[in-house]
């Protein structure tokens, strides 16, 4: 099978991912519930993963990096941790249902809403961001990376704006996280909502948030915490306020070889690889009759995703027939980014995305541009 879905989930995983969680379930015990050898090896590997966390995204320390089971959680945490009744948030059409479920959660518990419209290639009007702040403007939550087109928000544009008008500026980054760079202190971001599994090459289960120094969030859930325990109520301290029950230290072990790996290889370097994949792909299905693409590759970087219709046929009939007959894996169908298919017109028909990785050959990209042009021309 040649995989092209990996912005749904990496499914090549270092191989060192994959000897780390063995080796977790072998010897490693509860983090911060002993004493005892197996419970510190898994409190040293827990710390040393935040630390690895907090160095790619620019956090303030490791002890602000709080784990998840994926960024849909995290978004939640971050998104009803930090606002209430009578506030105003701003976000954009680009969004996943992770983001713009507990966005409208918010909305029936006394939040107003502002969303961005896009435009025709996916993009937002930074101006109308700005003319859109109001008195009681709260943050800003909006996604690094579209799963849909790919197209990147000028997260650096929207801190400063953020920065400007004393407004937090909340991250979904599920799609460029390990893959584009990030910098909270850059670009002035107050949480970051990342995932394990997608391009940081973790495990599934795992995820979490990175949040500034000074910024506050009530906790999502509560429970045990391994310390304070006569206390009733959630300690506050970071990260504990936000880590009630055990943690997927099995899966955070695959994470922390998953970010070595990273470290090793050299974000940049891999950041390339993807990028020269996913343009040649692109360059090799743009001029073939009957192909739509959507999305601004006018960008210089953006996430690793092109995103296509074959004429006027079902998004899903087309990704069956990529798999039955050329055994290529791709997604159809909504992707779970309803907003932006209203603005790309593509709401009944869906789409299909190519979605690609460094381990993914030149090959590979050759025999899916080749699938691609018999279906248009069949």
């Amino acid at each position: 099978m040649i995989y092209f879905d990996n912005a749904a989930t990496t499914l090549k995983k270092p191989e060192s991912v994959i000897q780390a969680v063995c080796d977790a379930m072998r010897m490693m015990g509860n983090a911060a519930r002993g004493a005892h050898e197996a419970s510190l090896s898994s409190m040293r590997v827990v710390y040393d993963t935040r630390k690895l966390l907090c160095e790619m995204f620019g956090g303030d320390r490791p002890e602000r990096t709080a784990f998840t089971m994926n960024s849909t959680m995290a978004l939640n945490i971050a998104i009803q941790g930090t606002l209430q009744a009578g506030d105003h948030v701003i976000t954009t059409a680009l969004e996943h249902n992770s983001v713009l479920r507990p966005l409208y959660l918010m909305k029936e518990r006394g939040v107003s809403l502002t969303i961005l419209q896009a435009d025709e290639k996916g993009n937002i009007n930074y101006e109308e961001m700005e003319r859109e702040i109001r008195p009681n403007t709260r943050a800003v939550v909006c996604t690094h990376g579209s799963n849909l087109t790919g197209n990147i928000v000028d997260i650096a544009r929207v801190g400063e704006l953020c920065r400007k008008n004393k407004l937090l500026l909340i991250v979904d980054a599920s799609q460029t996280a390990g893959i584009l760079p990030l910098n909270m202190k850059e670009m002035g971001i107050s949480v970051v909502c990342f995932t394990g599994h997608k391009g940081l090459m973790g495990p599934q289960g795992t995820g979490g948030l990175v949040v500034r120094e000074g910024v506050s969030i009530r906790p999502f859930c509560v429970g045990g915490s391994g310390i304070h325990s006569y206390s009733k109520i959630q300690p506050e301290d970071f990260p504990t306020v936000l880590e009630a029950g055990t943690l997927n230290s099995h899966g955070i072990a695959g994470l922390h070889a998953a970010l070595l790996y990273i470290k090793e290889q050299g974000a940049e370097t891999l950041c390339q690889r993807e990028q020269k994949l996913m343009r040649l792909f692109y360059e090799g299905v743009r001029k073939i009759p009957g192909i739509k693409i959507y999305g601004d590759f006018s960008l210089e970087k953006r996430a690793p995703i092109v995103t296509l219709n074959i004429e006027d046929y079902d998004s899903g009939q087309v990704s069956d027939e990529l798999l039955t007959r050329f055994g290529i894996a791709t997604r159809a169908g909504a992707h779970c980014a309803p907003l932006m298919h209203e603005a790309l017109g593509t709401k009944e028909q869906g789409a299909v995305r190519f979605s690609f990785s460094h381990f993914n050959t030149e090959e590979e990209i050759q025999k899916g541009i080749e699938a691609v042009k018999i279906l248009a021309t069949e």
